[in-house]
Parts: structure tokens; C-alpha cells; sequence
């Protein structure tokens, strides 16, 4: 696709690897602009029913490259100070401004997406990690919410994305410390969800089973996660409803009980793109 970001598609699953190996796949402005460009494509790809993330090389990814944190010293007569243009910026509709956007936009992808991490998911590199659905982690992977090193607080979506994973506290540790723990810590803290000496191989086998299930009621039900996320129990049980009402009757759901009385495996339409479209629009 580009110097940044490699997609291989097998079977319905998006095999994505970030591929800036000789830095460790560390965050610069093509890789932003990468990010985004790869995840808006995916969002309506036809056919797409899971996703793997992962980083070329030795690492997931490294965090922000140096060389933009040389750029923050440097204040911007326009703006008055380094950072200024964060806020001002132009945002989603979910509210992200560009480096955000980089991480949202797999939270926001309308298909489960599986993170594999090894060597090190550093700073935006956790953050890109904890987007995913699912992390399957390396047990001797390196993290960090790393930002307090460089005088900074973690601004890619990792206050949203670490409040449904781990204790308040515990975050806050992480996050006023900066330390860094491995695989099976970040398994015990609740931000792995399974460790695996080969994570990408493990990420693949189970995004290959999720691509083997109805991809109407897997959409269906990434939905109703993001409204489960809200909190708002009126909310949440009348999307049950209507995810439900939907999918009683379809053809995949049909299938799926067929397949399973007949004992064999199932065959499945894809959704289309016209769906993933309309995913896009509603996010």
C-alpha cells in the first residue's frame, strides 16, 4: 500500500503490519498519514470480516519518532507555543484530531481487529495497541504509557481506551510513573488479552475463526460493545433488540443454523461494501 503500512488479504481477515522496521515502526508523519489512509480503506472493504495489526521487525511499535519531539521544542510564531495547534486542529466526527484519528480509526472499524505485540508497544505505539478489540502479546513484550518521560501525558486516545481495561488506580500508576512492564504483567493488568510466543501466528488463528462465523452478527455485535461502552443500560438493551431483530430470519443467520444441524462448515455472504459505507457514515 505504502512505505509504512503493508495489508495482505486472506479470507476475509486484513493482515496488517506496520513495516518501518529500521525504527522500529516508530510514529512519524507518513506513518499517521498511513494509519488513517489504511483503516478509512477498510472500513468499506468488501468482505472484510476480521483485522490483525502488528509491527515489522523488532518491535509493535516504538512511540513517537524523535524527531517530532525536536519539532515540540521549536514554538510556532503563528501559535505562540509548540503544542498549540493540538486543540485548534480540525476533528472527527467521533471527536479525534489527526494523531487521535491514527488510533480511533481501528476502534472504529466495523469488523474485530486483533493487535499482535512484540519487543516494544511504547507511548502512541500502546496506545495504537489498545485500539484493537483484542491483544495478543509477546509474554517478554515491553509497554509503557510513556509520555511522562517526555514531560507529556498520553494524547492518542489512551484515557478513552485504558478506562474499560484496567482499574482506575492502576492506570493512573502507569500513567504518573511511565514504568514499563512486560506481557505477562500487561496480561495480569487486564491490557493483554492472551500472551503468546508468537503472537502474530496466534492473532491470525483466531481472527481466521471470528472470519468463519455469520460476519452479519459479528458486525452486529461490535456495535453493541460500543454502546455497551457508554454505560447507558436503556440504551444497550434496546440496541440488543434491534442488533437481534435484524439478524432473526437473514440468510447468514439461516445458514448458520443449518450448518450447525447438518454438521458442516458454513458458507457465509460477506457483507458488501455498501455496508462498511454505511458503518463509516454512522461512526
Amino acid at each position: 500500500m505504502n512505505d509504512r503500512v503493508t495489508v495482505d488479504m486472506r479470507g476475509g481477515v486484513a493482515d496488517v503490519r506496520l513495516v518501518r522496521a529500521d525504527k522500529m515502526n516508530a510514529l512519524d508523519d507518513a506513518m499517521f498519514s498511513a494509519l488513517i489512509e489504511t483503516g478509512e480503506r477498510l472500513r468499506t472493504e468488501s468482505g472484510l470480516r476480521a483485522v490483525v495489526l502488528s509491527g515489522e521487525g523488532r518491535a509493535f511499535c516504538a512511540g513517537l519518532d524523535m524527531g517530532n519531539f525536536q519539532r515540540m521544542a521549536a514554538p510556532s510564531p503563528k501559535e505562540g507555543s509548540a503544542g498549540a495547534g493540538l486543540v485548534a486542529t480540525p476533528r472527527t466526527p467521533g471527536g479525534a484530531n489527526r494523531a487521535q484519528h491514527a488510533v480511533m480509526v481501528w476502534r472504529e472499524l466495523p469488523v474485530p481487529v486483533i493487535a499482535a505485540v512484540h519487543g516494544v508497544a511504547f507511548g502512541g505505539g500502546f496506545q495504537l495497541a489498545l485500539a484493537a478489540d483484542m491483544r495478543i502479546v509477546a509474554p517478554d513484550a515491553r509497554m509503557a504509557v510513556m509520555e511522562i518521560k517526555w514531560g507529556l501525558v498520553p494524547d492518542m486516545a489512551g484515557m478513552v481506551l485504558m478506562r474499560g481495561l484496567v482499574r482506575d488506580d492502576l492506570a493512573r500508576e502507569l500513567t504518573y510513573t511511565g514504568r514499563i512492564f512486560n506481557g505477562e504483567e500487561a496480561l495480569s493488568l487486564g491490557l493483554a488479552t492472551r500472551v503468546a510466543a508468537d503472537p502474530h501466528a496466534a492473532a491470525l488463528e483466531l481472527a481466521a475463526e471470528i472470519a468463519g462465523k455469520n460476519p452479519h452478527a459479528i458486525r452486529a455485535n461490535k456495535r453493541l460493545f460500543e454502546v455497551a461502552a457508554t454505560g447507558d443500560q436503556h440504551a444497550i438493551l434496546k440496541a440488543e433488540s434491534v442488533e437481534q431483530s435484524a439478524l432473526i430470519g437473514s440468510p447468514n443467520q439461516i445458514e448458520a443454523v443449518m450448518a450447525n444441524m447438518q454438521k458442516r462448515e458454513p458458507a457465509f455472504a460477506d457483507v458488501g461494501a455498501e455496508a462498511g459505507a454505511r458503518d463509516k457514515a454512522e461512526a
